[in-house]
């Protein structure tokens, strides 16, 4: 086989090293390529690298990174003509049209890292687009071609203590088939699992070399397979005492597997992300999420009770929205204790409808969507009641400028009640934690 010389690239992946880049890499490398990786959030791409590349390969996992891919495979195009241009992982095959467009010779999503070896193998052959769910023989993947992890996002532990955060993932797609999830287009409610060594063995070089006390698992439900996650983390605990670490888990399945949080707190679990989405019972219906407003309020409960911090994700812009379920929901942030539990970003969110999203099926979203927006790449959606899209239109920047000046959480959340008119609060409840509520720097969203 001869060696090709392989770019790949990320434009964007929430502040974290990307796994997306290192895990294709190992295979890459082990079938005989020159690998070169960059990531353009932390540092240009070399002009050089993609002059002398014949396969050049974007990674797509999230909307923003797809948005931010497209000025740059244009840019790549024009120094390097001959290259074949591919673009993988979650948001690639959902956008293929568009992609296609820009000049994108290949769309990979799925398992993509055999599907880039196969391209590899023969960069000049352009290929239908290829969606993989193949067991592949995962190696350790190659993160010695990256920017050191200090150069990403950090677990503030809220007492002014921050620690180096590195990434890895136990398993990827999700069995869940929530209708707004762009994991549901790609996979199906199929999920696969990396083998518990090939974790390890990520996680062991990123303390060892990289500095990493703690560890975010990228699973998009780290209890889709609830067994195999609870063997890492204690071997985790075992392997790296002293590392913290945080997960992704729905609300449903933290009932359903109840008896596994303490198990998720003993072995160093300092926060538990879930997307929550709405506190609206029929909102969570219309999305398919599995739980309702009561479960939420049970799974704080719970988490609570087993020492771990509760990080709740939300959509709190739909087209279901009203002004009273939107105070509704920061009033009982409020008397939960969760007012800075939630990164101010989630509450200025508006409902993302990509391209294969089930949310298409329902007709009342048909009759919100007014089109598709080709530069934004989502289909634009507009609420029967205009000041609510003028509500959220005026949170966003509020969140941005707060986070500029480094506002605190409960600062900010006290603006975006002013601005929703919220004049009586909930008595906040007295927590032992409030002090030191962790959170990761990047926040989470799409």
């Amino acid at each position: 086989m001869n060696q090709v010389r392989v770019v790949l690239i990320a434009t964007y992946e929430m502040g974290r090293q990307p796994f997306g880049l290192a895990s294709p890499a190992a295979f890459l490398q082990a079938a005989g390529h020159e690998v070169q990786l960059f990531d353009s959030s932390v540092a240009p791409v070399s002009a050089e690298a993609v002059k002398l590349a014949e396969l050049i390969a974007f990674h797509l996992p999230m909307h923003t990174a797809t948005r931010l891919a497209a000025p740059m495979i244009g840019a790549v195009k024009a120094l390097n003509p001959s290259a074949h241009i591919a673009c993988y992982g979650l948001y690639a095959p959902i956008n293929a049209g568009y992609l296609r467009g820009l000049g994108v010779d290949s769309i990979v999503g799925g398992e993509f890292e055999g599907e880039l070896v196969r391209l590899a193998a023969n960069p000049g052959e352009h290929r239908p687009p290829a969606v993989s769910f193949e067991r592949l023989p995962f190696p350790t993947p190659d993160r010695s071609l990256l920017p050191v992890l200090s150069s990403y996002a950090a677990l503030d532990m809220g007492n002014g203590e921050r620690r180096v955060a590195g990434y890895t993932e136990a398993s990827r797609g999700c069995k869940h088939l929530c209708r707004h999830c762009p994991v549901v287009p790609v996979y199906a409610g199929r999920f696969r699992v990396v083998p518990r060594e090939v974790v390890l063995a990520d996680i062991g070089q990123q303390v060892k070399a990289g500095g990493a006390r703690h560890i975010t698992f990228g699973d998009p439900d780290f209890f889709n397979g609830p067994t195999h996650a609870m063997r890492i983390v204690e071997d985790l605990a075992r392997e790296f005492p002293g590392v913290t670490y945080d997960v992704t888990i729905k609300v449903e399945h933290l009932l359903q597997h109840r008896q596994l949080l303490a198990g998720l707190a003993q072995t160093g679990c300092v926060l538990v992300t879930t997307a929550v989405e709405s506190l609206d019972d029929r909102v969570l219906a219309l999305l398919d999420k599995g739980h309702t407003r009561a479960d939420f309020i049970e799974a704080v409960s719970l988490c609570r009770a087993a020492g771990l911090a509760l990080s709740p994700t939300f959509i709190p812009f739909t087209p279901w929205t009203t002004w009273d379920s939107y105070r509704d929901l920061l009033a009982t942030l409020a008397s939960l204790g969760l007012a800075e539990s939630v990164a101010p970003i989630q509450l200025a969110l508006r409902l993302l409808i990509t391209n294969g999203s089930r949310l298409l099926e329902l007709d009342e979203v048909q009759a919100a969507v007014t089109g598709w927006d080709a530069v934004a790449l989502t289909h634009r959606w507009r609420h029967v009641d205009p000041s609510m899209d003028e509500l959220s239109a005026r949170l966003l920047p509020i969140v941005d400028e707060a986070g500029k000046r480094g506002e605190g959480r409960a600062a900010t959340f006290a603006r975006i009640c002013g601005e929703a008119g919220v004049t009586t609060m909930p008595e906040m409840p007295v927590l032992a934690s409030r002090a030191t509520v962790p959170y990761l720097t990047e926040p989470w969203y799409c």
